[in-house]
């Protein structure tokens, strides 16, 4: 369980990160709310957390464009049952694909774009009650570890926005990057992000 957690968190961030470099306006817009709740503290704190909302809604747009397992355990049906129309016979076993659903053009307007904004106005969220948005999976064989994976992006996420300012390489453009995917258990970029990170000190704003 440590090594799942620790290496869908990973996936997680990367694509984060990924997503921000090539969407600067979205970058500079969470930078500005993580250090204006920081100031010149300079460290994280758990505390702070809920005052990130655009934050927020970035880790929640990643989900949805990029969960980490794009397909989740799969299930059992007990018994016969008829579902839409479809009858399905006891005992059948069936995948329910997150990647699919967060693409959705039936659940999400402009699915393919990066877009936070569309969480702010919207109360969905990922804890497993809102079926478009299911990273962590829902009911009993949701994730266990949702609670703690969720504060572990969000502290390490913050803490990347707070401390550096982030762009790509000289001669690297948004459009060079690789966005290809490598799909398994987990679902990983197929090439490594190269960023420069430019650090920041809060005076550079007084």
């Amino acid at each position: 369980m440590f090594a799942a957690g620790t290496d869908t968190t990973f996936i997680t961030l990367d694509w984060a990160m990924t997503e921000l470099v090539m969407n600067p306006r979205v970058m500079e817009k969470a930078q500005k709310e993580v250090r204006s709740i920081l100031g010149e503290r300079r460290v994280v704190a758990e505390s702070d957390l809920d005052k990130l909302q655009y934050m927020r809604a970035v880790i929640k747009e990643i989900f949805r464009l990029h969960p980490a397992v794009p397909v989740l355990v799969p299930r059992e049906s007990m018994e016969d049952i008829t579902l839409e129309g479809y009858i399905i016979p006891a005992r059948t076993r069936f995948f329910v694909n997150a990647w699919a659903i967060g693409r959705s053009p039936e659940r999400w307007e402009d699915p393919t774009a990066f877009k936070p904004e569309r969480f702010l106005e919207s109360n969905i969220d990922y804890k497993g009650q809102d079926f478009q948005l299911i990273p962590f999976g829902a009911g009993r064989r949701g994730c266990p570890a949702i609670t703690f994976a969720i504060a572990v992006v969000e502290l390490a996420l913050a803490q990347l926005l707070y401390s550096f300012d982030w762009e790509l390489p000289p001669c690297v453009s948004a459009e060079d990057l690789d966005l290809s995917e490598v799909f398994g258990i987990s679902m990983h970029r197929r090439e490594n992000l190269l960023v420069v990170a430019k650090p920041y000190t809060f005076y550079e704003d007084s």
